[in-house]
């Protein structure tokens, strides 16, 4: 089987294990201090505002806590977008309110999310659909002058650029994820940027019971007896360990090769695929954005979708559809009807994508597409 995702993992990140190994602690210590200032560096901010957590999930939880948003608050998302996003937001009680999305880049657009606003809109939240950066800069703009707080959920951007400027820095609070469907992996893990400086502060305390100070003598803060606790929130573990950090921090040092690996397939697909008639591919990126290339996504006639899905599936090629409309999904009460995101998420398919793909299974991959779409033509 092709499989559309798939991490990369080596001897590198085995040493890297091994050493952790060594040196007896497994929990979060140096090693997730170190890959959350080689994070920071790669985005370009300063090391106290990165918290590495156990995963992408756990960072957006955080962020609706660290908000404050509960009952009566609205919070505007894409409908297009990871279940997480609006678990965390319902989860605290607030309601989320789905917008639609452009139906060829399966992003919203800054006039989309503002037909959602309302009075009781107390905070965005904006993914980046398959690593395209979308119109995050004017979205994060539009809410700087609204006065309204912008969550990224940069899950698939990790490498993701506008004019140089790493997305999930637009925003206050951005978060990351590094699950084993992703382009830097550690099995389970993700990271947290928060941007106001006390905020971030609140945030490592969030992430480890709300704690004032860690274990251990040298850390001790309420007395001699460095065992004492220092309680300021109620809170729970969601911190990264040193295990998963350290992989990390190797992936972190391959990511500029993975990308580009991925690049390179999507010209090859992009090159197998030109002219197939019935076959729509992805949109050029705007000048000055750089993506992650996360996803490499066809769309064809909704009627045919599913049909190709399953004959490619059935020749040893798996392919998906990353994300199905939240507004559809019962328990979050939604009734609005969004046009262009049904669309897209009846016309799309994701193929496989990843940075362990050769180009004779991308050619592979593009031939049986070929012939499944024109069987059906």
């Amino acid at each position: 089987m092709i499989n559309v995702f798939q991490p990369q993992l080596g001897e590198e990140e085995l040493a890297a294990v091994k050493a952790v190994f060594e040196s007896n602690w497994l929990g979060h210590g140096p090693r997730s201090k170190e890959f959350e200032a080689g994070f920071a560096e790669h985005i370009g901010v300063g090391a106290e505002h990165t918290v590495f957590i156990n995963s992408c999930t756990a960072g957006l939880f955080l962020a609706v806590e660290l908000l404050g948003l509960g009952e009566g608050d609205e919070v505007v998302m894409p409908s297009i977008s990871f279940v997480a996003a609006a678990n965390a937001v319902a989860g605290s009680g607030a309601l989320p309110v789905f917008c639609d999305v452009d139906p060829r880049t399966l992003n919203p657009t800054v006039e989309h999310i503002e037909g959602a606003l309302t009075e009781r809109t107390r905070a965005v939240v904006v993914l980046n659909y398959g690593g395209y950066p979308g119109d995050i800069a004017r979205i994060a703009a539009r809410c700087r002058e609204l006065g309204i707080p912008l969550i990224e959920d940069a899950a698939c951007a990790v490498a993701s650029r506008v004019d140089g400027q790493a997305v999930g820095t637009f925003g206050d609070i951005s978060v990351w994820s590094f699950d084993a469907m992703k382009i830097l992996v550690t099995g389970d893990g993700g990271m947290l940027y928060v941007k106001d400086p006390e905020k971030a502060r609140q945030a490592r305390r969030l992430a480890y019971h709300g704690l004032g100070q860690s274990s251990g003598f040298a850390g001790a803060r309420v007395s001699h007896r460095w065992w004492e606790l220092d309680v300021q929130e109620f809170a729970r573990r969601v911190i990264g360990n040193d295990l998963t950090a350290a992989i990390g921090t190797v992936q972190l040092g391959k990511l500029p090769e993975f990308v580009r690996h991925r690049a390179r397939s999507v010209e090859l697909y992009n090159s197998e695929l030109a002219g197939v008639e019935g076959l729509v591919l992805p949109p050029a990126l705007p000048e000055g954005h750089e993506t992650s290339h996360y996803f490499y996504w066809v769309q064809m006639e909704a009627a045919l979708r599913d049909e190709v899905a399953a004959e490619l599936y059935a020749s040893g090629i798996y392919t998906t559809f990353r994300y199905p409309p939240l507004h559809k999904v019962p328990a979050y009460g939604s009734n609005l009807v969004l046009p262009d995101a049904e669309l897209a998420s009846e016309r799309t398919l994701c193929l496989p994508l990843h940075h362990s793909l050769d180009d004779a299974q991308v050619r592979e991959v593009a031939t049986a597409l070929r012939k499944a779409v024109a069987s059906r033509s």
